[in-house]
């Protein structure tokens, strides 16, 4: 039994981005999966297909869920992989989202089956969304590292390239398995800071976010998600403050960042070019009568 469940089948996707992400080990502060689920939402997105878990979880750790419906009916809720599709009119491409618990079992078989699923669609690159936990303030700009398959260069998408050697998730074996089957592919990590790490991270989520719109060439209106980090960007600094000690430790981290940025090369940052086509391409989405009224200063 083939485990990819076709509920539908989408026509009419036009140059898609497959964009997946994982709740687990690779969701720091949840700000992967938070992502793609608002991305999701904003473009209304569509359940057409699931991956069957009985291959690839372990329901002991990633046990299912019962839930009573109709006040007497017992029912269970498998862990499941959901693929999603987003249709965004003003863009010129569509979206398909993939997102569930990170598999236990069988990696290398499911990273196949994601590219063979991408294969069928059509699709032209894949975006998978991470966030790890790192020595970074919360009260800096959110730092995106990356890796783009078939020799690109992150430079190319505004990211820091990574170093990172160690154990990785299902993020880094789908990235490997889309660059062995000649798939172009984009990896994008968001920093968390590891000393709110229990927290939702939402500023970490709008960093990704952002970083995703401009690698696949769509715009989402992100002001829920732009409140609700300045909210948590305003508790996290309040909690900070009734600790001497960790408010310390979070002036060292700022003080780093700080001599961090002094050493930048001045060639690494986005070109006035780039952040011209940027914001032209923001102003197309939008849609008619939705641009900026200059004549009148809005």
């Amino acid at each position: 039994m083939n485990p990819l469940i076709w509920e539908s089948r989408p026509d009419g996707l036009r140059a898609p981005a497959l964009v997946c992400a994982f709740t687990g080990w690779n969701d720091a502060g949840d700000a992967a999966s938070a992502a793609l689920r608002f991305v999701g939402a904003s473009l209304g997105a569509t359940r057409f297909a699931q991956i069957d878990p009985e291959e690839f979880f372990d329901f002991q750790a990633c046990r299912p869920k019962i839930s009573i419906v109709d006040a007497q009916t017992r029912e269970i809720e498998w862990p499941s992989i959901e693929v999603y599709e987003g249709r965004a009119p003003f863009a010129q491409r569509d979206l398909v989202l993939l997102q569930g618990p990170e598999p236990s079992h069988r990696w290398r078989t499911f990273s196949r089956l994601v590219v063979d699923l991408a294969e069928a669609l059509g699709v032209q690159t894949v975006v998978t969304l991470g966030a790890l936990l790192a020595d970074v303030p919360h009260t800096r700009p959110v730092g995106i590292s990356g890796i783009v398959g078939q020799g690109g260069e992150t430079s190319r998408i505004g990211v820091s390239p990574t170093s990172y050697e160690g154990p990785t998730g299902i993020v880094g074996v789908l990235h490997a398995a889309c660059q062995e089957a000649g798939m172009p592919s984009t990896s994008l990590w968001a920093s968390v800071p590891h000393y709110v790490a229990a927290a939702p991270n939402p500023k970490a989520a709008l960093a990704l976010v952002r970083k995703l719109e401009s690698v696949v060439g769509i715009t989402v209106d992100a002001a829920e998600l732009e409140s609700a980090t300045a909210d948590y960007e305003r508790q996290v600094s309040l909690a900070v403050q009734a600790d001497p000690d960790v408010q310390a430790f979070v002036e060292r981290l700022e003080q780093a960042a700080q001599e961090e940025e002094a050493d930048l090369d001045p060639s690494a940052l986005p070109s006035g070019d780039v952040l011209a086509r940027e914001f032209q391409r923001f102003l197309r989405q939008r849609g008619p009568g939705d641009g900026p009224d200059v004549a009148g200063g809005r």
